[in-house]
């Protein structure tokens, strides 16, 4: 029996500083296509739990080491990114200290959660605004899509 075709699965940390005033979070700016800034994460390894993969990937991009608080939301939209189908699970995470840009990331900065960049790569500009609703009531994000089909 053939393998069934699928999209690709990956994970996602929003990472708040909690060794800085109003918590900032971290975002890097994307090495590859597509371009902008985005939330450090990657696509989850063969035989890898997503927790595993979003705490591996924030390491691999920003250097620092992460504690994984919540699960934001699953975001599957197929036109979320332009390389293809791909659905990532965001997670909220916490750190503390002096982030790099390493791996994929060409640079890195911290944000204020209502100072963020505009170009935002993905479908990021969704999720933070869902982030900054989860930061500001707890809710996480709302459920997507036609609701006739979920």
């Amino acid at each position: 029996m053939p393998k069934p075709v699928t999209p690709r699965l990956a994970a996602d940390a929003i990472i708040e500083l909690t060794d800085r005033p109003g918590r900032p979070i971290v975002l890097i700016e994307r090495r590859y296509p597509p371009p902008g800034w985005a939330i450090p994460g990657g696509f989850v390894d063969i035989g890898e739990r997503l927790e595993q993969a979003a705490v591996r990937e924030a390491l691999e991009e920003t250097a620092l080491r992460v504690t994984l608080r919540a699960l934001l939301g699953v975001y599957s939209d197929p036109r979320r990114d332009p390389r293809g189908h791909t659905v990532t699970a965001v997670y909220v995470a916490e750190a503390t200290g002096e982030p790099r840009a390493q791996d994929d990331a060409r640079h890195l900065a911290v944000f204020p959660v209502d100072a963020l960049p505009e170009r935002l790569a993905f479908d990021h500009a969704l999720v933070l605004d869902d982030y900054r609703r989860f930061r500001d009531s707890g809710a996480v994000a709302p459920l997507r899509g036609d609701p006739d089909n979920l």
